[in-house]
């Protein structure tokens, strides 16, 4: 009865960690990674041992480290100014304050502020918070596609585990 209950817990997980790789409020990648472990856990880790448990971990990881990362790389690509990739970092840190609009907003206001603070126009600086989204979206759909790899390698293992 506690093995169902905890299957279930884990099904939870994985498919709450599904929705938080689009809505940016939820840990979606982690989640996902939290209902693997669970349900290797419960199984006994007869088919997800240790090895496939480290792989799908350093998958997880680097999608997590891609999603930080991925707004300033978007500012960096339309050439922003050192100052505007401090502020989208340091708006992608504060956004996570004020949950989803700040989360969607911050990288795009942080980069603005730090491009006007840089002295450019307004024009140009709001072409960077632009390439800010753009890179948040890129960051989004790598999540997406780490996400349903991660489940892929699940999957397998549960089959051939």
């Amino acid at each position: 009865m506690l093995d169902i209950a905890l299957y279930l817990l884990a099904a939870a997980l994985m498919l709450g960690g599904l929705a938080g790789t689009i809505l940016p409020a939820l840990p979606g990648i982690p989640m996902i990674f939290g209902g693997i472990w669970l349900v290797a856990a419960v199984d006994g880790y007869r088919h997800l041992g240790l090895w496939w448990l480290l792989g799908i971990a350093a998958l997880a990881t680097a999608g997590v480290a891609i999603d930080f990362v991925a707004g300033a790389l978007g500012a960096k690509r339309v050439g922003a100014s050192r100052r505007a990739l401090w502020g989208a970092a340091i708006g992608t840190v504060a956004g996570m304050f004020f949950g989803i609009p700040g989360l969607l907003l911050g990288p795009f206001l942080g980069a603005l502020a730090g491009e006007l603070m840089a002295g450019t126009s307004v024009l140009r600086s709001t072409h960077v918070g632009i390439g800010t989204w753009t890179g948040l979206l890129f960051g989004t759909l790598v999540k997406l596609v780490v996400s349903f790899v991660m489940l892929g390698l699940f999957a397998l293992g549960m089959l051939v585990g």
